[in-house]
């Protein structure tokens, strides 16, 4: 008889593994890295496919019309449909609070990560895309580390420039292999490119992790970009990673490169 652990990483390895979607983490730099974020996905959904955007950021307890906001944890007693968690950004964009999730996924039992990950594959089911995007947390979540992918969106100005920074050490210790970058808000072809070679020269003297450029935000088509790039031993092997580490995230603590299960 199959395990727990075995069914549990099956409905995983069903929801990472089709194309679409294609899963991003996506980390917003500078003044408008928030806004940014959710143009990048304005953008994704114009090429007809659905954006679904996880949430990482604000606490999610009210919509704009002053009701109270779900979070994706409502929906783990079955009481709330995973439809009802979603507020429309824009058409084509959906968004679902998830930064209680990502606080408390860690300490969930197996029961009910196992209602998550049928959660999660119900809103899935749709998208052409799902963005993370990712909260400004010492660390990566548990959300944004499962992700296959990590953009980080550097708005062209200081301090997105030194958040990208931030950013792309936090993945590094996290074990990420290469991070993908695009640039937001420069005042050109040229200062976008000036903007990503000192970003990289700088990664590479003190961090040493490899920067995927993807181009401007603004100005070319990153759908292609992020659909195709992955990690160097491709989509498929990081999912597997992550399916091994989050079926086991109540069994062990999460320190350190060891959380992400041999993530290249």
């Amino acid at each position: 008889m199959a395990s727990f652990h075995e069914d549990q990483a099956a409905g995983l390895r069903r929801l990472f593994r089709r194309a679409p979607p294609a899963v991003v983490a996506v980390h917003g730099t500078g003044h408008h890295g928030p806004q940014s974020t959710t143009a990048l996905a304005c953008r994704l959904a114009r090429g007809a496919l659905r954006v679904l955007m996880l949430d990482e950021l604000g606490d999610g307890s009210v919509s704009p019309d002053g009701q109270p906001r779900l979070e994706l944890l409502h929906a783990l007693d079955g009481r709330v449909a995973p439809a009802d968690l979603c507020l429309s950004l824009a058409p084509g964009v959906d968004r679902v609070a998830v930064a209680t999730t990502a606080l408390t996924l860690p300490l969930l039992d197996d029961t009910r990560r196992a209602r998550l990950v049928s959660v999660l594959e119900s809103l899935h089911r749709h998208a052409g895309f799902v963005l993370v995007r990712a909260g400004h947390g010492p660390r990566p979540s548990a959300l944004v580390e499962a992700a296959p992918r990590q953009l980080v969106l550097a708005e062209a100005s200081g301090r997105g420039a030194t958040e990208a920074y931030a950013a792309i050490k936090r993945l590094a210790a996290m074990g990420a292999g290469s991070v993908m970058v695009a640039v937001a808000r420069a005042r050109g072809r040229q200062d976008a490119a000036s903007f990503f070679e000192n970003l990289e020269a700088l990664v590479r003297r003190h961090v040493g992790v490899p920067l995927v450029w993807l181009g401007e935000m603004e100005r070319d088509d990153l759908g292609q970009a992020l659909a195709a790039s992955g990690p160097a031993s491709g989509p498929r092997e990081a999912s597997l990673a992550f399916l091994r580490w989050l079926a086991n995230l109540g069994a062990r603590p999460l320190v350190g490169a060891d959380v992400v299960g041999g993530r290249p």
